[in-house]
């Protein structure tokens, strides 16, 4: 029982419990079978960039540039296929490619450069969304490629294929972060980069390919953002890097580094998604939205920086409840 209390996803998956149950009784059409698949569509996007944003993190770095990578990358799809006539097969290569040469750029000025993550992702955050603004002068571009629209709308034995990508990605990344050498450097490097340089590991190269994954994550969160509208717009990704981040750190990723599980992301992105979906269902405004979401990213962050002492807190009530009474 202790074993389970302490594990890293029993947070997280008590928490999407609890939100399935609350959303269940707020809402009769949250498990209707039209809505739950306009759902699994819409976690798809965050979930995948949330697999950068945790690696990321657990390097003891911050990202905050996927949604403005997103929309640059889209309209780096979107011109290749509209103005180029690039295939689709070349085309998705390619921006993934480019995603992860703008993760590398974070992570040079971050690791070896050793401007703070914050302030290098910051000024990213800026210069890609104005990147994406010059090629059209801000306009979108439409009606890409019919094949496109298949990559996010199509299934495959009635199921749709952006649950095979969250399959395949998160087993990859679980692959990753436990079963590898590097995966495990990761870890090292979050919780003591200190530790780690004097035990041999290169922490600025860690860091630096932290970033070209997250890079190309956003990359795939771009073409899944092209692919659902069928475009490529600079206005696309607003928000996703606070929704990413959400999910990772209600998910039990720390902010400090070091200590985080990659399918407590997966059940963050859930959380985010679920929540999202119900306030549309109930027809709260977008504005109260973002003051809910704002809310929920503050109390995980909370918990994250008071785990100990809740911890402590929890294991003497229960001590006390479990007690027996002396005779």
């Amino acid at each position: 029982m202790n074993r389970l209390l302490n594990a890293t996803v029993t947070g997280p998956l008590l928490a999407f419990a609890t939100v399935l149950v609350i959303v269940g009784l707020t809402t009769d059409r949250f498990f209707d079978s039209g809505n739950l698949a306009n759902l699994a569509l819409q976690v798809s996007v965050v979930s995948l960039v949330a697999i950068g944003s945790t690696i990321v993190i657990l390097t003891g770095g911050i990202d905050l540039s996927p949604g403005s990578a997103i929309a640059l990358l889209s309209m780096v799809l979107a011109i290749l296929i509209k103005a180029h006539e690039v295939s689709l097969t070349a085309a998705i290569p390619l921006v993934l490619l480019f995603g992860g040469v703008l993760g590398a750029l974070n992570g040079v000025l971050s690791a070896y450069l050793r401007i703070p993550s914050f302030i290098a992702t910051l000024a990213a955050f800026s210069a890609f969304r104005g990147l994406a603004f010059i090629p059209t002068n801000g306009a979108p571009l439409f009606s890409l490629s019919a094949d496109l629209s298949q990559v996010f709308y199509g299934s495959l034995f009635g199921i749709p294929l952006p649950f095979y990508y969250i399959v395949a990605t998160y087993f990859t990344a679980f692959v990753f972060l436990n079963r590898t050498p590097l995966g495990r450097r990761v870890y090292a490097v979050g919780g003591n980069a200190t530790a780690a340089r004097l035990s041999g590991i290169n922490v600025r190269l860690v860091q630096c390919l932290a970033f070209i994954i997250a890079g190309i994550a956003s990359a795939a969160g771009a073409i899944l953002f092209a692919a659902r509208l069928n475009s490529g717009s600079p206005n696309y990704g607003t928000g996703m890097e606070l929704q990413a981040i959400a999910a990772s750190v209600i998910g039990g990723a720390s902010l400090t580094g070091g200590r985080g599980h990659i399918l407590g992301t997966l059940l963050g992105a859930l959380i985010i998604t679920v929540v999202q979906n119900a306030m549309n269902l109930n027809g709260i405004g977008s504005s109260l939205q973002a003051v809910i979401i704002g809310a929920i990213i503050l109390i995980a962050v909370g918990i994250d920086r008071w785990r100990g002492e809740l911890g402590q807190a929890f294991a003497a009530l229960l001590s006390k409840t479990l007690r027996p009474e002396p005779r």
